[in-house]
């Protein structure tokens, strides 16, 4: 509790009164209230994409793949995406297609591809980012297989003939 002790100076008229404050029940409030804040409060929860992961155990077969019921999407630097659909023989400057992520283009480059495909049902979409493409890219680009409504990707990196025709591209 709060105590008032009174004390005299000893060359003056005047006394001066020390107040001591006790704290102790202010400090019990205190806890109350930050325990009942912490109670009752929501906390957010964190925003996570989900995506989807092969099954641990063993590695399915290969599945050999017409090159034409699968779009590769190739994430390069400075926001540049290319596409193809051919395989390491065909594929040339001419067939390395460029795009970007403005309006929704890659999404109907996605729906045009799976329209032409021979076997919709296994229509896949391979997404190959480089090292010089950064994340949100990559974000951009499942948002965009989310707005095409295909359930069918992977991730991969990209191989040595799809980087000479690249680098000849960029450069």
């Amino acid at each position: 509790m709060a105590e008032v002790i009174a004390q005299e100076k000893q060359g003056g008229r005047q006394k001066k009164k020390l107040i001591r404050v006790d704290m102790t029940p202010m400090v019990d409030l205190g806890f109350l209230l930050i325990t009942f804040f912490m109670f009752t409060t929501n906390f957010t929860k964190p925003n996570v994409m989900d995506l989807g992961l092969p099954a641990k155990g063993n590695p399915p077969s290969p599945v050999v793949m017409n090159q034409k019921n699968q779009v590769t999407f190739i994430l390069g630097k400075d926001n540049r995406v290319f596409y193809h659909q051919s395989n390491a023989v065909d594929l040339n400057t001419g067939n390395l297609k460029e795009t970007d992520f403005s309006g929704i283009k890659v999404s109907k480059i996605i729906s045009e591809a799976y329209k032409s495909a021979p076997n919709p049902e296994n229509f896949t979409i391979i997404i190959k980012p480089t090292d010089e493409a950064n994340y949100k890219n990559f974000v951009d680009m499942l948002d965009n297989i989310a707005i095409a409504k295909k359930e069918r990707y992977g991730v991969t990196d990209i191989k040595p003939w799809e980087t000479k025709i690249y680098k000849e591209l960029v450069q």
